[in-house]
């Protein structure tokens, strides 16, 4: 006590005081005790600058020494958190610096920060009042090269945040507005790059400023791996919720408590001096300059080539001076701020240079940015774009090397940054001797950027301070290596010339290591604790290992007592020395391979490889004369995504019976392995640890080593497979005895230990889904918390409060609120166990695959998910299919609720590649390719019980790898990423999803369908007694002109309506047209109009000689003649048959329907206009005419022009042209027209093309108050936006842009003209729309809702029921239904159609409703729906009620008793992948399979997008598809205004005339029962669609069917309601039939085979008949009303 200070021994005092009174318990003592030493900071004779624990210290039990010190030093000066504070007070964290330039007895704390810091300080910690945003900006800053004044006086004795607080500071997080240097000042950044001198002749080749964007790349990622939409989210450090006591988990519940840190038994020397202690050190800085004075001319580094040859060595001296030569480089030619970035671009052979440059920025007080891929040009510029970094340190080699490659790939340097070559700087000569600038070091040392799982690249902060302790961890492992056998009498500290210990040591440490020096593990063994512990380090390329004998020939030259490697390497070379010993053995004369040096083999990976050790050991090590072969192998759980740093490895530090848990494997009596009986029986033996009065790394006190022989420890165990799928551990046998039981036990898995948690380290199982503590003997992710691990991401707060700062929590019994557990912990992401104290692991939190699981348990249904971890499933591949299997891939894909799992297979069978050279390239081998999918499928189910949803199959070496140590290995995330987006180079996918998918909905009756009563009932039981939905009717039995009020009843037909205008109003403009470049035509008034019409009537009764009741064919192009044309034959009694021109291009479909309408109602003539009459006359078209007409026996009539009739001036009553009675009557046709012709307005394919070719300005629309966009089913969300947005330049209002409903039987049964409102939205529930529901949803809370536009308001005259279309009964609110249609304007009736089935179409009566309304029936689907809208000036809320149309009955089909709309279908697939084209795809059913036809742009690889395609229906509309078949682009079928046309495409799959580029099955289509069937093959490259079994008998009939004419629908003059003139747009052929593709199944169908049935508008259909004329009048109906699609 005599050291601290007086208030400290006052407090502690008073403090000793309340415990022996009882005021305070023990656990309140050392946690108050703690708080004050770390406020007064520790005796000025400490053990060290680094502390980890003491004997006096109690379990953390919050957060430990380094964390909850930290806490309480930033929040010692106000213990008020919401304390007012003054940005004039705040001091940037970045002023926590040591001052040292070597040793010291003295402990330099970082803190520069006085009182008002301190407060502010504690704003600034992780989850403190003041966030990161919202920091002041902090304008002080020091020059790199400033020496300590009054503004950073000497640093305060408390204790600094290790982890808290290194991501918290405005300085790391780099914001421009809150940083002096990097505010809003964009001259400041062209300053300090301008300010780096090119005068020297190193800077002569920098790249200089570049002016120029680069791409945006998205730095850090997206959401985090782990689950944190719950509504418990461990990741943001909230509590769960409050359970009810029914959810309280049972009261005997176990939880394994985090492992509680070990301490080290002994203090951190200088391996090279036992009198220096390692604690002196603040910073690798400091202790790189001690090195350069002490060891001066021992190596520090040797580099070897890849065959073993010295190209480069340094010693300590030259590589201190050129690190102080960087150093002074940077703070005198740069204007670089202490804590701004520099970025280090170095190759892995370059190590010495990258370690002079890592060590020089040390030295400057800059943070190194190490970056070690230089090919990934986008990675690079990203790197140095997220970090700031305006100088980029490296060789010349490096430049001109990236100076060649930007060329050649035609790149750009990075904007703003500078090159400096650090060959050619040289060393440091100081004026006068020892003459070194201070060391004023920022707290961060450098930035690690490195790619997590999924490919996100982030960067991960490491302090000067994280840096020391993880030396101080590692120095201690080391040290305490037992030693190879027993002592002898040689005086240690005798020294050989060159300073070596001659009696070795640990000063006489060699490191042989083949990892990347640059980065993770590699970079902090081979570089910093190199420097730290003054080892030499022997650096070799791993291609080294791949030559025999060479590895072991370099182990043995250099004596190396460390070797650090990985998996891949040692498994080369003992593979070698197994193939060939005597390679080994001779490799260089009189040098036998000796490893009697090597005291450790550090492993760098994830998982440990037993059987693989037990080869190590026994077939090289010992063999080669190491006589601790098992004990030397020692792998390391590292965290690359992290810093790299070791969380556990193999230590004789002891010290494991103070991490509180379990150090011995409770068995039962019976079941007790041998090994563990042996264990036993030996007692371990203990030790006083030497008494130099240290305790540990950082604290004193003493404690006992244990001494145990390692053979004995346990190293491996042998797991239970079944019991891993539940996340139990249930251990079969331990040590020994699991080697030797994993051969012949099946159902078990053999997992190695890494060892316990390093010192220092806090360790916890956690539940990665809830946060929760794990029980013991379970699986959970390892959480992690050290000052030995870094403090966050940089620049990504968020991210960093998620992973690094984690709380995990456990329930108190009793309790219905989880608790949190100290400390915060870093979230590694590493799924493994504890046993015995040591840390197991089985793999990374995404390689673990689950799969649900269902079965009935006492007639209740249970579920639950069984998990599965891919590296087990790629052992099993690659050991089952070594010969045929060259790598894997497994992962899930989350679709539909469900996790399916996927494999990815890499085989040689999968490749094209020739055989030899200069071959053609190989066919593949679909059967071989199938029969490996089917074995890799059985195997894992077998072995697994792993139910896989897909096999896919690509070449060798194409899956997405990452780098790990400079080899490729295969990225399980990547390739999920590829798979997600289709973009897997896969030739071959196999299906299984009749035993993978499990939830696949099935309606309420699905034999019956939606439409049964049964289903019906089910609605009206979840709906209740509500409204039936049917709309009002408003009759107008008299319709008033406006102008003149004169009823419009009193006329009978339209021509006489026409001539009261021409006598009323003959002046008055009737017409006018605008040409195509916008030009106004001249005006026509009524009495023109009149004398027009005569003049052509005229000519067409005496020239024509057209009589009552002919049928005359109109072929005009848009132009008033075909106006005067059609009333000119309506006042002569014609019946009009108006056809869109032909199409030169489209000849061989309009040609054939011309002459089939000519035909079938004797067209006596063809009235045409100059453009079509010229059209006519071409010789191309005039002679496929003829042909044509020869071939099917048709006389072609005369064509008249009537563009310029004789000129008439009387009108049509002078000439005594008018209407005869009989012509009024409901039986006598006047116009006739086939189906789809567009009645009038303008369509959305019209304003496509109008919005694609005229810009929208140049003219106003102001005045337009009612745009008519005419929607036949579905209106298209997209058009109200585009149209509004296109012309919103010419002041169209939005409330003109308007909706019609049009149906063929009836131009405008709904329309939301005038009703000055826009478009009603609705989203609506998929899942019930499919069972029949309408139910609105929240688009926000639930994204698979279905968006739906509003058609209208039903108009005047007009009613609508939705009605039920196979029980007639109206529909209630809430379901949809068929839209029947009671109006004037309806169509009566087909022309010339006897079929009883029309008769009652058009004669729709409701069981329910009015019986004496009679309604048409339009087919469509919808249903209406109440709304509320302000309308008029004041903003009267007005309910009206208006029609949603969700599309025709006929397109829809039926699967398990839901309903499917198609089209939602194809633009699902249709969004899914970028090589499908827009409108690209085509949904139906054709012999009961579900085939998916999708026309691609691209051809390669289409085995990847089959199952982007099928999720992706799965996914949002829960159904598996049979059949997916792409076609090239182009190939099918579409209108002239590029719609395709499903009913073409739909025969032409069935007739087999569609060529496919590929086909797959997704189901397997020859089992007897889909249901039950095994997995389904993928079918390549097959040009026709799979066998039906009626195929013959339909291509037959198909054949006939091409030559039947289109239906005609009539319309009659019996009443003013025709008084608009309208445009048309003909069908775009009529070669193929126009029948709909898609089958509704009524319910109750007879079983059998399937059966091709060609569905009717009503959805009613029927089975293709036998004999050829009812089929052929069946097909004719269809004809009727099923349009081109």
């Amino acid at each position: 006590m005599a050291q601290l200070s007086q208030d400290l021994q006052q407090k502690l005092s008073e403090l000793e005081k309340e415990l022996q009174e009882g005021d305070i318990t023990e656990k309140g003592f050392q946690k108050r005790r703690t708080q004050l030493l770390s406020q007064f900071g520790p005796p000025t004779t400490s053990f060290g600058g680094l502390r980890i624990h003491t004997v006096d210290d109690d379990p953390p039990a919050v957060g430990g020494d380094h964390r909850g010190a930290a806490l309480a030093a930033l929040n010692a000066g106000s213990p008020d958190p919401d304390a007012s504070w003054s940005p004039n007070t705040v001091t940037s964290p970045v002023d926590w610096r040591p001052m040292s330039s070597g040793p010291s007895g003295q402990i330099r704390s970082p803190h520069g920060v006085d009182a008002g810091a301190d407060a502010a300080a504690g704003l600034l910690r992780p989850g403190g009042p003041l966030a990161a945003e919202y920091r002041p900006t902090l304008l002080q800053r020091d020059s790199l090269f400033l020496p300590p004044s009054a503004n950073y006086p000497e640093p305060m004795a408390s204790d600094p945040p290790t982890r808290s607080g290194t991501m918290v500071s405005g300085d790391y997080a780099f914001k421009p507005e809150y940083q002096g240097g990097y505010s809003q000042q964009p001259a400041r950044y062209d300053a300090r790059a301008g300010a780096m001198m090119d005068s020297q002749a190193y800077f002569s080749d920098f790249a200089g400023q570049q002016s120029y964007d680069q791409p945006v790349v998205e730095y850090g990622g997206g959401d985090q791996r782990y689950s944190v939409g719950d509504a418990f989210s461990p990741t943001v450090a909230m509590a769960p919720p409050m359970l009810t006591p029914n959810d309280l988990p049972p009261a005997e519940l176990q939880y394994l408590a985090p492992l509680e840190p070990r301490e080290v038994p002994f203090a951190i020397h200088d391996p090279h001096d036992e009198n220096t202690a390692m604690s002196n050190f603040d910073n690798i800085a400091a202790v790189l300059r001690h090195r350069g004075k002490t060891t001066a001319k021992l190596p520090a580094y040797w580099v070897l080539d890849s065959k073993g040859k010295e190209i480069a060595s340094i010693t300590w001296d030259k590589l201190a001076s050129r690190a102080e030569k960087v150093a002074q480089v940077i703070r005198d030619k740069s204007s670089l701020y202490r804590g701004d970035r520099v970025a280090l671009i170095y190759r892995d052979t370059e190590i010495i240079d990258f370690a002079i440059a890592l060590l020089g920025c040390f030295i400057a007080g800059v943070v190194a940015v190490p970056i070690n891929d230089l090919q990934d040009y986008t990675k690079l510029n990203l790197i140095l774009t997220s970090a700031q970094a305006h100088l980029a340190l490296t060789t010349d080699n490096n430049l001109k090397a990236f100076q060649r490659d930007i060329t050649t790939q035609k790149l750009h340097w990075p904007k703003g940054v500078e090159w400096w070559k650090t060959n050619e700087f040289g060393s440091y000569h100081p004026k006068k001797k020892d003459d070194v600038p201070p060391l004023s070091v920022p707290d961060l040392a450098y930035i690690e950027f490195s790619s997590a799982p999924t490919g996100d690249l982030r960067g991960v902060v490491l302090s000067h301070r994280t840096i020391m302790h993880q030396m101080a961890c590692l120095g201690a492992i080391i040290s305490a290596l037992p030693s190879h056998g027993p002592g002898d009498t040689f005086n240690r500290a005798l020294r050989d010339k060159n300073g070596r210990l001659i009696g070795g040591g640990a000063s006489s440490e060699i490191l042989l290591s083949y990892l990347d020096p640059r980065q993770g593990i590699g970079m902090i063994i081979s570089v910093l604790l190199n420097v730290y512990s003054g080892h030499t380090t022997v650096w070799v390329e791993n291609r080294a290992v791949n030559s025999p004998g060479l590895y072991a020939h370099l182990i043995t030259k250099y004596k190396a007592t460390l070797l650090v490697a990985d998996y891949p390497g040692l498994k080369q070379a003992a593979f070698n020395y197994q193939q060939d010993p005597m390679a080994t053995r001779n490799f260089k004369k009189g040098m036998d391979p000796n490893f009697q040096h090597v005291k450790l083999c550090l492993i760098d990976t994830l998982t440990v490889d037993s059987e693989f050790h037990e080869v190590l050991a026994d077939r090289w090590l010992r063999p080669l004369r190491n006589p601790r072969a098992r004990e030397v192998v020692a792998p390391m759980l590292c965290l690359p995504e992290h810093g790299g740093m070791v969380i556990s490895v193999r230590d004789w530090l002891g010290g494991e019976e103070r991490m509180g848990c379990p150090l011995k494997l409770e068995f039962d009596a019976d079941t007790e392995p041998e090994d563990g009986k042996e264990r036993d029986e030996e007692k371990d033996k203990e030790k006083a640890a030497p008494s130099s009065g240290f305790g540990s790394l950082l604290g004193g006190g003493t404690t006992t080593t244990k001494e145990s022989d390692t053979d004995n420890d346990i190293s491996e165990v042998l797991l239970d497979r079944e019991s891993l799928k539940t996340n139990e551990v249930v251990v079969v046998a331990i040590g020994e005895e699991a080697s030797k039981r994993a051969m012949t036990e099946s159902g078990t898995v053999r997992v190695g230990a890494f060892g316990y948690p390093i010192p220092d380290a806090t360790l916890a199982i956690v539940d990665p889904e809830t946060g929760l503590l794990a029980s013991p003997q379970t699986v959970g992710e390892i959480w992690v918390d050290s000052p030995s691990l870094s403090g966050g991401f940089w620049a990504l707060p968020k991210h960093t409060e998620q992973i690094f700062h984690a709380k995990c929590f456990k329930f108190e019994p009793g309790q219905p609120t989880p608790t949190s557990v100290e400390p915060e912990f870093l979230r590694t992401g590493i799924l493994g166990t504890i046993i015995e104290g040591k840390v197991f692991v089985l793999g990374l939190y995404e390689d673990r695959i689950r799969q649900k699981v269902e079965w009935v348990e006492h007639g209740r249904e249970v579920a639950e998910h069984r998990y599965f971890f891919v590296q087990h499933i790629k052992v099993s591949i690659l050991r089952n299919l070594s010969k045929q299997v060259f790598d894997c891939s497994a992962f899930d894909a989350f679709v539909n609720d469900e996790h399916l799992p996927i494999v990815v297979l890499e085989s040689s069978a999968a490749s094209t590649a020739p055989a030899t050279s200069g071959a053609p390239p190989r066919q593949l081998d679909t059967a071989l390719l199938d029969s490996i999918s089917e074995k890799c499928m059985d195997l894992l189910l077998q072995e697994h019980h792993l139910r896989v949803y897909c096999v896919m199959i690509t070449a060798p070496d194409s899956l997405p790898r990452v780098t790990k140590n400079g080899r490729l290995e295969v990225g399980n995330m990547l390739c999920k990423q590829e798979f997600d987006q289709g973009n897997l180079p896969c030739v071959h996918v196999k299906f299984g999803v009749e035993h993978a998918v499990l939830n696949l909905p099935v309606g309420v009756d699905p034999e019956g369908g939606i439409w049964s009563d049964i289903a019906s009932n089910s609605r009206f039981d979840i709906l209740g007694n509500v409204d039936k939905q049917y709309s009002g009717i408003d009759r107008r039995e008299v319709v008033i002109d406006d102008r003149t009020s004169t009823p419009l009843n009193n006329f009978s037909s339209i021509s006489d309506l026409i001539q009261w205008r021409v006598a009323r109003q003959p002046e008055e403009l009737a017409l006018c047209s605008i040409d195509g470049k916008g030009k106004e035509g001249k005006g026509i008034t009524w009495k023109k109009f009149d004398t027009k019409v005569a003049a052509v009537a005229l000519y067409l009764r005496n020239k024509v000689k057209i009589r009552a009741r002919d049928h005359v064919m109109l072929m005009y192009t848009h132009s008033e003649d075909f106006i005067f044309a059609v009333h000119a034959c309506i006042n002569l009694g014609a019946v009009v048959i108006p056809t869109a021109p032909m199409d030169e291009r489209r000849l061989y479909e309009d040609v054939p329907a011309f002459l089939h309408l000519i035909n079938d109602y004797g067209i006596k003539a063809v009235l045409v206009n100059n453009d079509v009459d010229h059209l006519l006359k071409q010789k191309s078209v005039s002679q496929h005419v003829k042909q044509t007409a020869q071939v099917l026996k048709i006389n072609v009539p005369s064509v008249f022009n009537t563009s310029k009739p004789p000129k008439q001036n009387s009108g049509l009553r002078d000439l005594g042209i008018t209407i005869d009675p009989a012509w009024v009557q409901p039986n006598y046709p006047v116009i006739i027209w086939a189906y789809k012709i567009k009645d009038t307005y303008a369509t959305p394919q019209m304003l496509d093309h109008a919005m694609n070719t005229m810009p929208g300005k140049g003219f106003t629309m102001h005045e337009l108050k009612n745009m008519m966009i005419t929607a036949e089913s579905r209106p298209r969300v997209d058009v109200f936006q585009k149209v509004r947005l296109h012309f919103a330049g010419t002041g169209l209002d939005r409330t003109a842009i308007n909706t019609v409903y049009s149906h063929v039987l009836n131009p405008m049964i709904a329309s939301r003209s005038y009703m000055c409102i826009e478009p009603t939205e609705l989203w609506l529930d998929q899942r019930a729309l499919r069972r029949g529901l309408v139910i609105p949803i929240d688009p926000e809370s639930n994204t698979r809702g279905l968006l739906v536009q509003d058609s209208g308001m039903v108009p005047v005259s007009t009613q609508i029921a939705i009605v039920n279309p196979e029980s007639c009964l109206l529909c209630s609110d809430g379901e949809f239904g068929e839209i029947w249609v009671d109006s004037e304007a309806c169509v009566k009736g087909f022309y010339g159609s006897k079929d009883p089935f029309d008769a009652e179409r058009f004669n729709g009566r409701t069981v329910d409703g009015d019986p004496n309304i009679r309604y048409v029936r339009t087919g469509d689907l919808g249903f209406l729906h109440t709304i509320s809208r302000p309308i008029g000036p004041g903003g009267t809320q007005v309910e009206m009620q208006v029609l949603f149309v969700l599309g025709n009955i006929g397109e829809t089909f039926e699967i398990h008793g839901l309903n499917h709309f198609p089209m939602d279908i194809e633009a699902s697939v249709e969004r899914c992948h970028r090589n499908i084209v827009p409108g690209g795809c085509a949904v139906f059913q054709a012999g009961g399979l579900v085939v998916v036809l999708v026309e691609v742009s691209r051809k390669p690889y289409l085995a990847s997008i089959v199952p982007v395609i099928v999720n992706a229906i799965l996914g949002q509309h829960q159904i598996v598809v049979d059949i997916v078949a792409f076609v090239n682009q182009g190939d099918f079928p579409r209108s002239r205004l590029g719609e395709k046309q499903r009913g073409k495409i739909l025969a032409g799959w069935v007739t087999r005339k569609m060529r496919t580029v590929a086909q797959f099955a997704i189901r397997d289509t020859n089992a007897p029962t889909l249901e039950g069937a095994e997995g389904a093959s993928s079918l390549r490259n097959m040009e026709h669609a799979p066998q039906i079994l009626e195929q013959e008998e339909l291509d037959h009939q198909m054949d006939k069917m091409s030559a039947l004419p289109p239906r005609i629908a009539s319309s009659t003059t019996s009443s003013s309601r025709h008084n608009t003139s309208s445009t048309t747009e003909h069908p775009a052929g009529y070669a193929l039939p126009p029948f709909d593709p898609y089958e509704f199944q009524l319910p109750h169908q007879p079983q059998g085979p399937p059966q091709i049935r060609l569905p009717t508008v009503d959805g009613r259909q029927g089975q293709v008949p036998a004999e050829d004329e009812d089929w052929e009048h069946d097909a004719i109906r269809q004809m009727n009303l099923a349009g081109q699609r």
